[in-house]
């Protein structure tokens, strides 16, 4: 804090005495990077302790996207949550939201700051944000995300500001926060390359409305992800080939495309073999999320810049970027949510999309999000807003998973994120189907012969010979067999035995 500055500093139990139940909180973590951390396990020992007395408690809770294990995992272990938007990756919250024990609303990230602002999912409550430090004229210099942070400080009641000193103060030179305005008074984001700036190196809060500060210096807890295996190798071949192909053909530019990537370890294998094929030029990327691959392709110069809205790496190489911010900061732009997953940006770049698929069906329409189109496994993130305005569009999935008792490309997929109309391109370890220009009858062979795994071939195709004809083929008596099958049996296809 510089000197004079007013707010109380705080203890996490005193910060959260005027939370109550019921309330909603907007915390600031895109990923756990940037996460609110000591403020949320405060949370949760009040919940223990109310439950404990018999007494209710258990809040609304938003975030900028998942922030399994600094938020949503010590909030649901002490049921401290009744409501969970926009999107979320721990394994308890997953169970109670299953079981419906939370109430959950999976939404487009870019979205979000929209219907705060417009109050559509009910009034913010709290705000809880991590920082390097806040004004006395009520700047706030984030850390290692913004996500939706900056419509939280600007919208919520009451605001708890956690200063972080781990983070390097020097963050706050790759912020660019601008908060778009309400309808009808929006002007065009000009935003025409990833680096562009259009904003402040800072978000801003009503210094009336915060409560106080709480200290810490505590690490972001990113997990690292698996090292590519073999089946995620064979995918990034095939996705070289093909914008290497893309590029002979004259529809990538020579100076190449931006590219958005998911996060996992498929999506950094991709990027992994864009770094290393010497006839993929020096390109840049408009994403969500930054991870440890791009650190490597970044001080190599094969990445020469990108626009995210989270640094989603863990602690030892955040600790090189820190180490190195002359080099990183004129390279890397962190930006809300609402700018690095907006759809006019997106389509105005030509961003090259690639995101991951749970499954594809025969017809090209993708699941992200649910098992059987009822479980939640994650949710859909910011996959649609890029499929649906990039250049070019591509969703990668290994063909089978748990030893081949379940496929990823199945006749009709019970939940469906990504439609038909919007992807172009699916690949996993057996192929590439592009599916540009074809119909459905042609998608639908293309996608079983270069996509699904050997082993189910036959029942795929023995699939589209029963169905009805129509412009799209399905055999409604069928058309969930395979998920039948998995749910009862534990396999898509019992007795199948895929070494």
């Amino acid at each position: 804090m510089s000197r004079g500055n007013p707010f109380r500093t705080l203890t996490p139990q005193e910060a959260v005495e005027e939370i109550f139940d019921g309330a909603t909180v907007g915390f600031s973590g895109f990923t756990n990077a940037g996460a609110a951390k000591v403020v949320p396990r405060a949370i949760a020992e009040k919940a223990n302790r109310l439950h404990g007395e018999r007494k209710p408690f258990a809040i609304r809770v938003f975030t900028g996207a998942s922030s399994g294990s600094s938020i949503d995992e010590p909030l649901a272990e002490a049921h401290a949550m009744s409501y969970r938007a926009p999107y979320q990756s721990g394994p308890r919250l997953r169970k109670q939201i299953n079981s419906q024990e939370v109430e959950y609303v999976d939404m487009h990230l870019s979205h979000l700051p929209q219907t705060v602002m417009a109050g559509f999912q009910g009034k913010l409550d709290f705000a809880v944000v991590e920082a390097t430090e806040i004004t006395a004229d009520g700047r706030v210099y984030l850390t290692s995300s913004v996500g939706a942070s900056p419509s939280y400080l600007r919208y919520a009641d009451r605001v708890i500001i956690e200063i972080n000193r781990y983070h390097s103060p020097r963050l706050r030179e790759m912020c660019d926060i601008l908060i778009v305005p309400p309808p009808p008074n929006r002007n065009p984001i000009p935003i025409h390359q990833p680096l562009t700036r259009v904003g402040y190196p800072y978000a801003v809060v009503d210094p009336r409305k915060v409560i106080g500060i709480v200290e810490n210096e505590e690490a972001d807890h990113v997990p690292a992800f698996a090292t590519a295996d073999g089946r995620s190798r064979k995918i990034a071949e095939h996705v070289v080939h093909f914008l290497l192909n893309e590029m002979r053909a004259g529809r990538i530019p020579d100076e190449f495309l931006p590219l958005q990537a998911g996060v996992g370890n498929v999506a950094n294998g991709v990027m992994a073999a864009l770094g290393d094929n010497p006839h993929i030029p020096p390109f840049h990327m408009y994403t969500e999320v930054f991870q440890d691959s791009l650190v490597d392709l970044m001080e190599e110069g094969k990445l020469l810049g990108a626009s995210t809205t989270s640094l989603t790496v863990t602690s030892p190489v955040l600790e090189r970027i820190f180490e190195n911010m002359d080099f990183f900061i004129p390279r890397i732009v962190l930006r809300p949510q609402e700018l690095s997953n907006n759809p006019g940006a997106i389509r105005r770049m030509g961003v090259i999309s690639m995101n991951t698929a749970l499954e594809v069906d025969i017809y090209g329409n993708v699941n992200s999000s649910h098992l059987y189109g009822m479980d939640i496994m994650n949710g859909i993130g910011g996959s649609a807003e890029f499929t649906r305005n990039a250049f070019l569009s591509l969703f990668m999935c290994p063909s089978v998973a748990k030893g081949g008792k379940i496929s990823a490309v199945v006749p009709m997929c019970p939940h469906i994120d990504n439609n038909e109309h919007s992807v172009q391109v699916i690949v996993t370890e057996n192929g590439l189907a592009d599916l540009r220009g074809l119909g459905p009858m042609q998608r639908a062979h293309t996608i079983i012969e270069k996509c699904a795994h050997p082993a189910y071939h036959d029942y795929l195709y023995r699939y589209l010979e029963r169905s009805r004809i129509g412009h799209i083929r399905h055999d409604l008596r069928t058309a969930f067999e395979l998920h039948r099958n998995l749910l009862k049996h534990g396999a898509m296809l019992p007795g199948l035995n895929i070494s």
